[in-house]
């Protein structure tokens, strides 16, 4: 898949089926079973927008439940013999598209081709594609092109069938010359829409989708891809943390439920400041020890840095009561996020990897309880518009 960028600088499930079975069983059908009275447009009356969303999510959720089974019924396999199965990773559909993607992916910024050696990169994509993850992003600008030569060659050389992975690429920042860089047809094969288009209908992708754009550079762009028959985007890839939240939280959800577009989110950890590593300042092995990333030491040392790092050791005490280390609360905070479609994650070493990947058995344990006790730390809650009227 093709994202467009901006110029800015096992039992768990089985569980999960039986709830959904439970709530939403009398949903579908050529009738409606239910008790309560419905009105006129199918929906029911006394349930708000946010209960809707989530019946209808639930309701998809055992559709998806249903044609799987027959699937496998028709190939006589059984739910054995799924990568979510055998690995425990949940897999959701990227925005209301029918690809399914791993809910926890693996970024290579920084890392690939720069940070780590050629021989980490595969223990790390080994360890994550054997961990359930079928989602892997690059971009033509990291590592100057080489973070994508060394994910296509690991690829190819771990034999991995390529129809089971979804490789995400970014477009803007590409070679010195002026023809090398932007969103212009040269550059991608009429702008942007048009391009992506093309690209599609080629066989170079499947989807596109968008990088650090607004909700209005969005919504713009679906309004093209309608108006004039074209392939309109499907995600926004997003920078989400504990302390960045309003587009995510707030912007997202709206363009979701209005065309369907869904969230690819990145940083869980904030480049490293929600890991714990800076509670005392910034390591020499660290990224923020790097001079290139001078901006992200001068951000861990300024007053709202130490603000940030106080809220973190606020909150090892909830990550300690639930049996998990800070980072893997972080990052389940993430995924509890319904309107996230994938979180992916940026790791240096293979323990930081496994660490985080780990967060898959915190979800369940994010209850409501434990979120208003987040949120009670971080007092940085948006509120949308629909929030206020009520």
């Amino acid at each position: 898949m093709l994202a467009a960028r901006t110029g800015v600088a096992g039992s768990q499930i089985s569980e999960e089926n039986s709830k959904l079975r439970k709530q939403s069983g009398l949903s579908i059908g050529s009738k409606d079973r239910s008790p309560k009275k419905a009105s006129e447009n199918g929906k029911d009356s006394s349930l708000g927008p946010s209960q809707q969303s989530q019946l209808r999510a639930r309701q998809l959720a055992l559709v998806r439940e249903v044609e799987m089974n027959w699937y496998l019924q028709l190939w006589e396999l059984s739910c054995e013999h799924t990568t979510a199965s055998t690995t425990g990773m949940p897999h959701r559909n990227l925005g209301k598209s029918g690809l399914r993607v791993s809910c926890l992916g693996l970024g290579t910024w920084v890392t690939f081709g720069g940070q780590i050696s050629d021989e980490v990169a595969e223990r790390l994509m080994t360890i994550a594609y054997e961990s359930g993850v079928n989602l892997f992003d690059t971009a033509e600008v990291y590592a100057a092109g080489k973070a994508e030569v060394i994910l296509g060659s690991i690829i190819k050389k771990k034999g991995w069938r390529r129809s089971s992975l979804v490789i995400t690429t970014k477009l803007y920042w590409g070679g010195k010359a002026e023809t090398e860089r932007g969103l212009s047809r040269k550059h991608i094969i009429e702008e942007i829409v048009r391009a992506m288009t093309h690209v599609i209908n080629q066989g170079m992708a499947m989807y596109w989708g968008t990088s650090r754009w607004s909700a209005m550079e969005i919504m713009e762009a679906y309004s093209v891809a309608r108006q004039f028959n074209m392939i309109p985007p499907v995600c926004e890839q997003a920078e989400y943390h504990l302390f960045q939240r309003e587009k995510v939280e707030v912007q997202l959800p709206e363009l979701y439920h209005k065309i369907g577009v869904g969230a690819m989110t990145w940083s869980p950890l904030a480049c490293g400041i929600i890991s714990g590593k800076y509670g005392n300042g910034v390591p020499e092995s660290s990224r923020a020890s790097l001079k290139c990333y001078q901006w992200l030491k001068e951000r861990i040392v300024s007053e709202e840095g130490r603000k940030q790092q106080n809220k973190l050791k606020d909150l090892c005490p909830i990550a300690e009561r639930l049996g998990c280390t800070l980072p893997q609360l972080a990052v389940a905070w993430c995924l509890r996020n319904e309107g996230v479609s994938s979180v992916l994650l940026g790791s240096s070493t293979p323990e930081q990897l496994i660490e985080n990947l780990g967060a898959i058995q915190v979800l369940p344990k994010m209850t409501t309880h434990v979120v208003n006790e987040i949120d009670n730390i971080l007092r940085n809650k948006p509120y949308s518009k629909k929030d206020y009227r009520s």
